[in-house]
């Protein structure tokens, strides 16, 4: 489920740079690869163990953002003659190239995750596969993991498979660019399918009493060493697009819990606390949420442009605290089963390229198919999979939380004494002195502390007492 995102447009200076830096280090963040991995990835990519399956007649296209090279999905969306539709959806096969019990493997299993910085990313394998032979670029020919996910006319799965096949995807398309090709009627009907699957699947979450959080990207622009801070709200496109991983991470989480054996991604239900602080959240940001109306239906009825609603959305991410990985085996599912977010039991299996899980469910559903027992490598990691995970999602969402506060302060540093704008979000459970103010003007949440009472929910003229990147978060106090 989706987070904060950090993006820098343009060259950072040089203090912001030194921070993140600074950052990495404090995180043990791996820099290079070691040579005896770099060794392995350059084999592996020059000679990929590669499927009989050839399904490159299949015109696959991506959709990212424009500078990604690390692709790990490609779609192609049908109509059936009988009526419904039919997902074909190729992940990038990390196993065609990475050895059980090899260095790359070892690697992938220190690093667990892609970690994303503003000023650069520390990837899970080496860039000659990430971004090179391994990634579904266009023209390319690939090894993939093909799932064919058959649908009715309501968007309700009928049919699942998956297999290894040789796959080539045509384009590299963007959000932009497709919510464009859509909402002018030109784009092909592959691609005008996405809008009609996808709200489908939308409609279908919304009958399970799923959500999915429209979370606006904090978005860094820097102009002559000057940075502003801004949202970038997502398009239609980016929501159906993510209906697919989430179509596809449902449909593996089925076939595992068939089988009996697998990884699943879940969520408990948020306990009442929780829940309590985001209605006195809603309440300080005048978000109506009357008593008798579910949480979902509150959220569907958010704009995301409105700074108010993007303001409440990012807090309903703590929601989302609480997630982990269960495995289970024997035939028996486990007693958690359900992401409570998604309100259906879901896997992680559509972005092996930037996650060490997906590998392992990927082979699981593979196993679950065929009818086999999973491979001896997946089944003696299963066991040590949720911890590793827990540990590397630990420190991918520190990298994220310490990024806002580095960039919040540079964007404020020569800003110290300042008086602005504010509204009081949130107030701590008995210190009434502290809390969180939500900024109109830069788009900054950042914390409150002195003076009396804040008058939660209320506008109020704050200054800024603090903020240098990389020593000093950002922090106000009531003007």
């Amino acid at each position: 489920m989706p987070s904060r995102h950090l993006r820098v447009q343009g060259a950072a200076d040089a203090p912001l740079c030194a921070a993140f830096s600074a950052l990495r280090a404090s995180l043990d963040v791996p820099a290079d690869f070691p040579a005896d991995v770099l060794a392995e990835a350059e084999r592996a990519a020059a000679a990929p163990r590669l499927p009989s399956y050839d399904a490159t007649g299949i015109e696959l296209f991506t959709i990212d953002p424009p500078t990604s090279t690390d692709l790990d999905q490609a779609m192609c969306l049908e109509r059936r003659a009988g009526g419904g539709y039919r997902v074909y959806y190729a992940i990038a096969d990390v196993a065609a190239f990475v050895t059980p019990g090899g260095a790359l493997d070892a690697e992938a299993h220190r690093r667990v995750t892609t970690l994303y910085f503003p000023d650069e990313k520390t990837p899970l394998h080496p860039t000659v596969l990430s971004e090179g032979a391994a990634s579904l670029l266009p023209d390319e020919d690939r090894p993939a993991l093909l799932w064919c996910v058959d649908l009715d006319a309501d968007g309700a799965t009928t049919g699942t498979d998956v297999r290894r096949a040789l796959v080539r995807s045509r384009a590299k398309l963007d959000y932009e660019g497709v919510q464009k090709q859509i909402d002018t009627g030109t784009a092909p009907e592959s691609l005008a399918l996405l809008r009609d699957i996808g709200t489908l699947r939308e409609q279908q979450e919304v009958a399970r009493g799923g959500i999915s959080l429209n979370v606006p990207e904090q978005e860094i622009v820097e102009h002559d060493h000057h940075y502003d801070l801004t949202y970038r709200v997502p398009l239609p496109a980016d929501g159906w697009n993510a209906q697919i991983s989430l179509l596809t991470g449902i449909a593996g989480a089925q076939l595992m819990l068939a089988c009996g054996t697998g990884i699943l991604r879940t969520l408990p239900s948020a306990p009442d606390g929780a829940v309590a602080r985001l209605r006195r959240s809603a309440q300080a940001l005048r978000i109506d949420w009357p008593h008798h109306v579910p949480y979902a239906a509150v959220v569907r009825s958010l704009d995301p442009r409105e700074p108010h609603h993007a303001a409440f959305l990012l807090e309903c991410t703590s929601l989302l605290r609480g997630a982990g990985y269960t495995v289970f085996s024997g035939g028996t599912a486990p007693e958690l089963a359900v992401h409570a977010a998604v309100a259906a039991p879901y896997t992680h299996c559509t972005a092996p390229l930037r996650r060490l899980v997906d590998r392992y469910a990927g082979e699981l559903c593979l196993a679950a198919v065929a009818e086999q027992d999973p491979p001896d490598w997946v089944a003696a990691a299963l066991d040590e999979l949720p911890k590793e995970m827990a540990q590397g999602t630990s420190r991918a969402n520190t990298v994220e939380r310490e990024c806002v506060d580095i960039v919040e302060a540079a964007l404020l540093k020569d800003r110290v004494g300042e008086l602005f704008e504010a509204t009081v979000v949130d107030v701590k459970d008995g210190q009434p002195a502290v809390g969180t103010v939500h900024l109109t003007d830069p788009a900054v949440v950042a914390r409150i502390e002195g003076g009396g009472n804040l008058p939660l929910g209320e506008r109020l003229r704050v200054r800024l007492t603090q903020a240098d990147p990389g020593t000093a978060k950002v922090v106000f106090a009531p003007a």
